[in-house]
C-alpha cells in the first residue's frame, strides 16, 4: 500500500512540475508579446498582463507543492539542523505542522474564495470565471496535504530521482 501511495505521489509531483513548467513557459511568450504590441505596434493588447497574472497563480501553487515534496521550500531547516536531538526533531515537527495548517487554510478558504467568485468573470476573458482562476489555491493546498501525509506515513521521498523506483534485485 505504501509503494502504491508513493507511486501516486510521484505521478502527482510530476504533474505539478509539468503544470508549473508550462505556466512559466507560456508566461515567457505572453509577456514579450504584450511588450511587442505596446512598443512596436503601438497598440497594446489588453490580455497579456492578466494572462500572466493567472499563469503566475497557477505556477505559484503547483510549484509550491512540488517544492515542498522535493524539500526545497522555505523552511527552518538551517535553524533546526543546528539543534541537538530531540530538539531538532521537535522543531522539524513544528515546521511540518505549520505547513499542514497553512495547507488546510488554503484548502478551506481557497474553496470559499472560489465559491464566492464563481459567478464573476474577468473583463479580458469573459468566458472565464474568476472562481476558476482561484482554483489553484485550494488545489495546491490539497496536493501539499497529500505530500505531507506521504512524508508523515512513508517518509521523505528518495532524493536521487524524481520518480520512485523499486531497488533492482541482486542477481
Amino acid at each position: 500500500m505504501k509503494t502504491a501511495y508513493r507511486r501516486a505521489m510521484d505521478a502527482l509531483y510530476l504533474a505539478c512540475m509539468i503544470v508549473a513548467g508550462l505556466a512559466l513557459a507560456i508566461m515567457t511568450v505572453v509577456i514579450p508579446w504584450g511588450v511587442y504590441t505596446r512598443y512596436v505596434l503601438n497598440r497594446g493588447s489588453a490580455w497579456p498582463e492578466p494572462m500572466a497574472v493567472l499563469l503566475m497563480i497557477l505556477f505559484t501553487f503547483f510549484a509550491g507543492a512540488a517544492c515542498y515534496r522535493a524539500g526545497i521550500h522555505i523552511s527552518v531547516a538551517l535553524f533546526a539542523d543546528a539543534l541537538r536531538q530531540p530538539y531538532r526533531r521537535i522543531v522539524h515537527g513544528i515546521a511540518e505542522l505549520s505547513v499542514a495548517v497553512l495547507a488546510v487554510f488554503m484548502v478551506y478558504w481557497g474553496f470559499q474564495l472560489v465559491a464566492t467568485t464563481w459567478s464573476q468573470v474577468i473583463a479580458e476573458f469573459p468566458f472565464l470565471s474568476v472562481g476558476v482562476t482561484y482554483l489553484p489555491i485550494p488545489l495546491g493546498g490539497a496536493i501539499t496535504l497529500l505530500f505531507i501525509l506521504e512524508r508523515a506515513w512513508i517518509g521523505k521521498p528518495p532524493l536521487d530521482s524524481i520518480m520512485y523506483r523499486e531497488p533492482a534485485e541482486a542477481n
